[in-house]
């Protein structure tokens, strides 16, 4: 399952539809807006996405770790807009039959997300400066 979302991003019904009874091993990532970010002060992240691009490799993401992993389930889901400080901006979460399988996923998930799909994270920082993260940039929103 894939979603972009303007919503928050609520994990518990993403678990629970993770939980599969072949499952056994559900694992999340969730990325939150952090409050600093090298020596600057966040106040708040924007993200705009080439929407229809971004659902396509997105869908292509979650083919791929399925081909690639036994999974259960893989659910992929992103906000776009503003999210304020500590809340969800990504999810990922994968179960498998076994933990290795669902951890090698959520990783190659999640680091392939950032670098390939058209998703820009706008920084928005307490001192009034703004500066646009690009996707897969070395340093950039990691």
């Amino acid at each position: 399952m894939i979603l972009l979302t303007h919503e928050p991003i609520e994990l518990e019904p993403l678990l629970t539809q993770a939980s599969q009874p072949a499952a056994g091993a559900v694992v999340a990532f969730v990325g939150i807006t952090r409050a600093v970010t090298g020596d600057k002060h966040t106040e708040r992240l924007a993200y705009e996405a080439y929407e229809q691009m971004a659902e396509a490799n997105l869908a292509e993401l979650e083919a791929a770790a399925r081909n690639r992993w036994p999974l259960v389930e893989c659910l992929l889901v992103h906000r776009l807009g503003v999210v304020p400080i500590a809340e969800a901006s990504v999810a990922v979460v994968v179960s498998s039959a076994h933990r290795r399988a669902s951890f090698e996923a959520a990783e190659w998930l999640i680091d392939t997300l950032k670098q390939d799909v058209p998703i820009w994270k706008q920084e928005h920082y307490q001192d009034g400066e703004t500066e646009w993260v690009h996707p897969g940039v070395v340093g950039g929103g990691q």
